[in-house]
């Protein structure tokens, strides 16, 4: 991961991140600024492992989060394009996911993760699928994280 890390900070240059995190609870983050010379192009994170928090610091509507369920590609999206703009970035990643020890209401099963990313033109999400327990969970979601920053810069 640590490697990876470095790709996306080498390859920011001139660019800035900033990082909007459930259920990595500040994994990109910590793996981020592992790298000398973060400080040159990542902003910083919201940790937003509440609803209320994801409503009001990235200001993901609650009509979505209801609809939709915090686990989802289109909140997913609303983060990274929120986290954007709190952080005033060129490019922000979110990460929004069940790491368990149980699914949620919208037949989600642990393991569901979805990835967000948002730059200036592109605003996308990845809906994965991982398996393991919650620390190897996170650990793949923070790696997808960092692999969705390098498939779009």
């Amino acid at each position: 991961m640590t490697s990876r890390a470095s790709e996306v900070i080498a390859r920011l240059q001139g660019k800035t991140l900033g990082t909007a995190e459930s259920c990595t609870g500040g994994g990109i983050g910590h793996a981020l600024t592992a790298v000398p010379g973060a400080s040159n192009v990542y902003n910083g994170g919201i940790i937003s492992y509440c609803n209320e928090i994801k409503a009001k610091l990235l200001n993901v509507s609650e009509e979505l989060l209801n609809t939709h369920g915090a686990v989802s590609a289109t909140v997913a999206q609303a983060m990274a394009q929120g986290a954007r703009k709190a952080l005033n970035t060129d490019i922000a990643v979110s990460v929004t996911g069940l790491a368990g020890p149980s699914g949620d209401g919208f037949g989600n099963p642990v393991g569901t993760v979805f990835v967000g990313y948002a730059d200036e033109n592109t605003v996308v999400s990845r809906h994965f699928l991982f398996s393991g327990d919650r620390d190897a969970i996170r650990k793949q979601a923070v790696d997808a994280a960092l692999e969705l920053i390098l498939e779009n810069i």
